[in-house]
């Protein structure tokens, strides 16, 4: 061959080789064959503002968001216009249509802190307090004997039921301390993470009544990465096949359960995850808003999860080991602590809460995604 005769006709069949490759390389991504090669790509543009409220309320801290099984609205749980509802008459809860336009609110008077947020199979909304004692953010509510609670409502607004002692905290059976999290199995079983920093690094299963059936790890300083145990559970989802999915923080990790409360997995390739959503297809989808982000106090010096970008990592639970498919960085990742909780509705819009910011933000696919296969459609 001439590509062998000398060192100038080497180099000339060299860049040859490189451009045909990269044709090739070309070719085959525009034709959708190399999916593996795009798989981590962000397809989303972000848009603020989307949310049009009355004159003189803004948005606060919004921990969580859920599609209306109807389709046409959405569910959000704001911190009454800031980071704190003990002293404010707002509503956290609020529905809008997908326009953006509130069609209706509640929930004034009856939290301190909402943290965890959830609809369940049958529409009922799903509240948690999430301070725990000690927390600067739960002292005003215990002080009003509000706290440390799991609220169960129906879409009037009206409290069906309550498990914890409001402005009580404690880690048995009956108590709870800032718990973070709640999700409803398709049984009617009940998961609770609690709870929130300072907590009881535990989750805890009740049956639909409210009859406590099993807690996994526990007990206020009992931050610990062992398998099975929990530094900060700041949310918990659940999938189809009701598997337990908890975002334990404090590792940077999730662990994975099964509905009996035995764990199966425990995945690092989501970042330190805050927030978490699996839609109906059972995409998960994991906010990462502290990575990087130095923390002080114990337990924190070793939580700061240096080295990962803060954004949203996107992977399909119907695979084994569920790799990320995309990663959305995190819009203004220099504000320091920002995504924190996150919805997605039935078009594969992301409405995510920033912390810092105390804002809002949704991103929007370019076009109809098939995240399962990890590529456009």
């Amino acid at each position: 061959s001439t590509c062998l005769e000398g060192d100038t006709m080497r180099y000339v069949c060299w860049i040859g080789a490189m451009v045909a490759l990269v044709s090739n390389l070309l070719i085959a991504t525009s034709s959708g064959s190399l999916y593996a090669q795009t798989s981590t790509t962000n397809p989303y543009r972000v848009a603020l503002g989307w949310e049009k409220l009355p004159e003189g309320r803004t948005l606060g801290i919004m921990s969580g968001a859920f599609p209306d099984p109807d389709g046409q609205h959405l569910w959000l749980l704001d911190r009454c216009g800031g980071n704190q509802c003990a002293d404010s008459d707002l509503d956290p809860i609020l529905k809008f249509n997908l326009d953006g336009d509130l069609v209706e609110s509640f929930g004034a008077g009856i939290f301190a802190f909402p943290h965890g947020f959830y609809l369940d199979h049958e529409g009922f909304l799903w509240v948690t307090e999430g301070g725990s004692h000690g927390d600067a953010r739960a002292t005003l509510g215990e002080s009003l004997r509000l706290g440390h609670q799991v609220l169960k409502l129906n879409q009037r607004g009206e409290v069906l039921m309550r498990l914890g002692e409001a402005g009580v905290w404690g880690d048995g059976p009956a108590h709870f301390n800032g718990p973070s999290a709640v999700a409803v199995a398709s049984n009617g079983d009940i998961w609770i993470a609690d709870g929130h920093r300072g907590g009881n690094n535990r989750i805890v299963k009740f049956a639909s009544d409210g009859t406590f059936l099993l807690e996994v790890g526990g007990g206020v300083g009992s931050e610990s990465r062992e398998p099975g145990r929990f530094s900060d559970p700041h949310d918990l989802k659940l999938d189809s096949r009701n598997r337990v999915y908890v975002a334990d923080r404090g590792n940077s990790r999730i662990q994975v359960f099964d509905p009996n409360g035995n764990l199966l997995y425990i995945w690092t390739q989501y970042g330190k995850p805050s927030g978490l959503f699996i839609d109906r297809d059972d995409i998960l989808y994991a906010a990462d808003g502290l990575s990087g982000t130095p923390r002080t106090g114990p337990p924190d010096p070793w939580r700061s999860n240096f080295g990962w970008e803060k954004g949203i990592r996107i992977g399909d639970l119907k695979e084994e080991q569920a790799w990320v498919v995309h990663f959305v960085p995190q819009h203004d990742a220099d504000i320091g602590p920002g995504l924190e909780f996150l919805g997605v509705d039935f078009a594969g819009n992301i409405y995510a809460g920033e912390i810092n910011r105390e804002r809002l933000v949704r991103y929007s696919p370019f076009r109809p995604l098939n995240l399962r296969e990890g590529k456009y459609r």
